[in-house]
């Protein structure tokens, strides 16, 4: 009997990177994950070797091929990448080489840019152009601080010789052999360079950053026909057929495919995404308006996102920093070994605050201690601070909608979390709903790339089996508790803001 047909995805993360294959309906056959460097030169600074994005992607999908039999590899039919959004590569055309290190989306070196901008009057037409805002966390200023610093960029943007790209341009030339310099509009839409309603690269913005106009990549819908994997890689030949960024793939892979429909993805961040349909829906309260993905004729489908910059970050900082567990999965039972955090409150603002305040001053914040405190509650405290932080957006997000939401999906690798989930249905008073696979990023883009494949009919079909084997968390505290919490934690936030040391 013949294999069912199977489908890959790529999904490179800040992190890691990872390949997996799945079948038509969505089901994880087999994954492998590389790990990645991050590197912090300097306070509130973020970047990565982009050659070391690349390898570190390439070994996942080496490791994949290796793990699957002949026939499964054969029964493979097409590739979906999805990968780190507004993450920022410049190299040049005529060698491939990176002109420097890529500036990663956490980075904020480039504030002052951003203030710069403001300053001459830019961000209102900016911000509605773009359904952006005017942060260092879109790759903008990130270019425009590039061309300044690095003098290999400045001499290949004067020689017509620099490509500028998000990191799935970045691998798209890399898959294809430097047979293809395109971007696709979900990630073109975080670059504060793309006309949200016209889907185009505005002239005007680009200006600004002092990018080439030959230097963008051709804008590409999410899914098309887009090259081949080049002959020296595994899966040699196999068509790459959709490309989209992780947060708009996750929520794809969650089947959020109605408008009012949303997820929650815990990753390095935590990013709340919102279906708004055919329409644009905007927030005066600092939520994004962004592209969530097009069918192959450019068609969009539009969302609302919250975009928080620390959530496995703060598990990792438990782990590498303050060195109170050894694996990332013991603050489960840490923070579990206590009834509650003892008052105690972390505002994870690490690298600045993103939804709402859009601070890149912020840092984080531990408060509440008393000589009773033990590593039980800042633990615990941890996990709440993540959960807090998106209640605020769910709070924005119904807002801006007039609606309530319905459950919330979440995926991630902290949605493995027990303790943060019921937090999160806590502080919310949303069910919360956990599929049974938690790589909904890379479930959503292979499915988008199936459908390119004429494999998958529609992904509507899969919506009634969405919950199979899903564990829902329920509200465990009333209203008044809730309303008590939530302003303490407002206190909380307002100590982070505008911090400088």
């Amino acid at each position: 009997m013949a294999e069912q047909p199977l489908l890959l995805a790529l999904d490179q993360g800040t992190s890691s990177s990872r390949a997996a294959v799945f079948n038509s309906t969505g089901d994880l056959i087999a994954s492998a994950s590389a790990p990645l460097a991050i590197q912090y030169p300097a306070d509130g600074w973020v970047e990565q070797d982009p050659m070391a994005i690349w390898a570190s992607q390439r070994q996942a999908l080496i490791d994949l091929h290796t793990n699957l039999n002949a026939a499964q590899r054969q029964a493979v039919v097409s590739c979906g990448v999805t990968n780190q959004r507004e993450t920022t590569v410049l190299w040049r055309r005529s060698n491939g080489i990176p002109c420097g290190p890529a500036l990663v989306w956490q980075d904020g070196r480039t504030a002052a840019i951003c203030q710069q901008w403001k300053e001459q009057g830019l961000e209102r037409d900016w911000c509605e152009r773009t359904g952006l805002l005017l942060d260092p966390y879109f790759s903008a200023s990130k270019i425009r601080w590039m061309l300044d610093h690095y003098s290999d960029a400045a001499a290949a943007a004067a020689a017509d010789d620099l490509c500028f790209g998000t990191v799935e341009c970045w691998l798209l030339w890399q898959l294809t052999g430097g047979q293809r310099h395109g971007s696709d509009m979900s990630n073109a839409s975080r670059t504060l360079l793309m006309d949200l309603d016209q889907r185009q690269w505005m002239d005007q913005f680009r200006t600004h950053t002092g990018l080439p106009a030959s230097a963008l990549p051709e804008l590409l819908p999410c899914r098309g026909d887009f090259g081949h994997i080049a002959a020296d890689l595994p899966f040699a030949g196999l068509p790459i057929q959709a490309l989209l960024g992780d947060q708009q793939a996750a929520t794809l892979g969650q089947l959020c495919l109605q408008p009012g429909e949303g997820k929650c993805t815990y990753g390095t961040g935590a990013f709340l995404v919102i279906n708004t349909g055919a329409g644009i829906r905007r927030s005066e309260a600092g939520l994004l308006s962004t592209l969530g993905w097009t069918d192959a004729a450019g068609t969009p489908t539009y969302c609302l996102e919250g975009s928080l910059f620390n959530a496995g970050t703060v598990i990792q900082w438990l782990r590498d920093g303050l060195q109170i567990i050894d694996q990332s999965e013991q603050v489960n039972d840490l923070a579990n070994s206590v009834p509650d955090s003892g008052g105690v409150m972390l505002v994870p603002a690490f690298t600045g605050w993103g939804t709402p305040h859009w601070d890149p001053q912020a840092r984080g914040v531990l408060v509440g201690l008393t000589r009773d405190s033990q590593r039980g509650h800042i633990a615990r405290a941890a996990l709440e601070g993540i959960a807090l932080s998106v209640a605020t957006l769910v709070e924005l997000a119904e807002a801006a909608l007039g609606t309530r939401l319905g459950e919330l999906a979440v995926d991630g690798g902290a949605a493995a979390s027990d303790p943060l989930l019921q937090a999160q249905a806590d502080c919310t008073g949303l069910t919360v709903r956990r599929p049974a696979s938690l790589e909904s990023t890379a479930r959503g883009v292979a499915l988008f790339a199936g459908v390119q494949a004429g494999v998958v009919d529609d992904l509507n079909h899969l919506v009634p089996n969405r919950g199979d084997g899903a564990q829902r968390f329920h509200p465990q505290i009333d209203t008044t508790q809730r309303n008590r919490w939530r302003s303490r934690w407002n206190d909380a936030v307002n100590r982070s803001l505008g911090w400088h040391g």
